[in-house]
């Protein structure tokens, strides 16, 4: 048509190139910690790869909404995206505990950042103890105890009641407990 001009799809506006700015400072600053969320949810490092990059490819294509608080937005979005995981499989296989991701800045599961053999006995028996909890529990535990968020954005992130989560936790903590304990007394003897 005369008249219409199109733009080039190589050309990028001062808005969009913003945007990317933007985007691209979340990702690197907060991908790390979503992956290693991701990995505790689902527990297998490959799985936990495609939920964060979906979970970031959503994110980016709703910048304009999530961009005041993206981390909650792209957590919520990981959370529904494993749980459609777990509604179609309905049944939970852990890869090796090797595979998870151990990022600065996160926590990490172990005696001593020196003692590398102890770290990786620990991060195995927590991911024995994590697979023993129901899909909601491991949720809830993950993204309160793991993750550190309080008990209200735990809440809002799954659509629960602060209650729910306050006593969901306790019996999945109870679960762990157990489960660890039962480890830990099973190697001393």
């Amino acid at each position: 048509m005369l008249g219409v001009r199109r733009r080039s799809s190589s050309a990028s506006s001062p808005a969009r190139d913003s945007v990317d700015a933007e985007f691209t400072a979340f990702m690197t600053t907060h991908g790390p910690a979503l992956l290693r969320t991701a990995w505790l949810l689902c527990g297998d490092g490959h799985r936990a790869e495609e939920l964060t990059q979906q979970a970031l490819v959503r994110t980016y294509a709703a910048w304009p909404r999530a961009r005041r608080d993206p981390l909650a937005y792209a957590r919520r979005i990981l959370v529904n995206l494993r749980v459609d995981t777990w509604r179609r499989r309905r049944r939970e296989v852990l890869t090796s505990p090797d595979e998870m991701p151990d990022t600065a800045g996160t926590v990490r599961v172990g005696a001593s950042v020196s003692d590398d053999h102890a770290r990786t006995e620990d991060r195995d028996q927590l991911v024995r103890a994590l697979a023993l909890l129901s899909p909601r529990q491991r949720r809830i535990v993950v993204l309160r105890h793991l993750v550190d968020l309080p008990e209200a954005e735990v809440a809002a992130v799954l659509g629960v009641s602060v209650g729910t989560v306050k006593s969901t936790s306790s019996r999945g903590l109870a679960t762990l407990r157990e489960a660890l304990t039962d480890d830990r007394e099973g190697d001393a003897r």
